[in-house]
């Protein structure tokens, strides 16, 4: 399905017309669901917390700017036009010197920040 549930369309989901929609940084906004993932358009700028999903994989798409993904062990470096998976239960904290536009694929109902509910936790399900 690559609309809100229950809803079908015969329109292509363009990434740049969603980003559009909205200026908030680190607030997911679902733009499709297959299964039960959701596919969320997000941008974000400067540090998150150190978090993890103990249930979930989480993936990360970069589709404008560059990424770092620290993890306890090290760090990843995530640029436009590629990804990266986090594999359930290990720590990471994303972090973006300049702002980044990105694509996030994950089960409906994960919280972005995980086991560490507080400030920066946004509301889930929010359709754009």
């Amino acid at each position: 399905m690559n609309s809100q549930p229950g809803v079908t369309t015969c329109t292509a989901i363009n990434f740049a017309e969603k980003l559009a929609l909205f200026n908030e940084q680190w607030a997911p906004k679902v733009i499709a669901e297959m299964n039960d993932y959701q596919f969320k358009v997000v941008k974000i700028e400067g540090d998150f917390v150190w978090h993890s999903h103990a249930d979930t994989d989480e993936t990360f798409i970069v589709l404008e700017g560059e990424l770092r993904i620290d993890l306890r062990e090290g760090a990843v470096v995530v640029r436009q036009g590629e990804m990266y998976v986090v594999p359930k239960g290990v720590e990471h904290k994303p972090y973006a010197e300049r702002e980044v536009k990105m694509l996030l694929i994950e089960p409906r109902g994960v919280l972005n920040t995980g086991d560490q509910e507080g400030e920066r936790t946004a509301i889930n399900d929010v359709w754009i």
